[in-house]
């Protein structure tokens, strides 16, 4: 919201950072994650309750946390860039306070949002470098579909492995579908 609608000192390069994170690969992330929270990384050290551990549900979050922010803030600031000024003036000069101007702009670019929440949905979704690199793919821990499928796909086990990417591809259909109602747009 801010990347759209503020001019500040250092936008430029918040946005282009916003760009190069859009294309971050996932296991260069994961990697990354896993070298900030390893016991001799710089938040391994550190030992605060709030920084999660190797190998836990957390630091899969931490990584796809990364992975999609970027995605979610660049394609935010993509539709609130395409709302029209001339709204955003209309807005403006009846009074709101920026508050006001940034709902009612969010608003207005609600399905640019939705967008970029299903884009980012999608791609930690189908993220497996990552989350194998600092989740360790731990049954009945950090064990998730996708690090499934290819557990099961390498020991052979191609039903099984064809069973879990139909539930996965189950899942993002329900999801995205969900999205598409929040849209409000009745397509057919």
């Amino acid at each position: 919201m801010l990347l759209g609608l503020a001019r500040f000192f250092g936008r430029q390069i918040a946005v282009a950072l916003t760009y190069t994170g859009m294309g971050f690969p996932p296991v260069v992330i994961g990697l990354v994650v896993y070298l900030l929270l390893s016991r001799n990384g710089i938040l391994g050290q550190a030992n605060l309750p709030f920084i999660p551990q190797l190998f836990t549900p957390g630091a899969m979050i931490f990584a796809q946390s990364i992975i999609a922010v970027p995605l979610v803030a660049g394609f935010t600031m993509a539709a609130v860039l395409a709302v029209d000024a001339q709204l955003i003036q209309q807005i403006r000069s009846l009074g709101a306070t920026p508050w006001q101007t940034a709902v009612t702009v969010l608003s207005e670019a609600r399905v640019g949002v939705i967008i970029a929440v299903v884009a980012a949905f999608g791609r930690i979704i189908a993220e497996v470098g990552a989350v194998m690199l600092v989740g360790g793919n731990i049954e009945g821990r950090t064990r998730v579909l996708t690090t499934a499928i290819v557990l099961e796909t390498g020991k052979g086990n191609f039903d099984l492995a064809i069973a879990l990417g139909i539930i996965l591809l189950s899942m993002a259909f329900v999801v995205n579908f969900v999205m598409l109602r929040l849209q409000g747009k009745n397509e057919g």
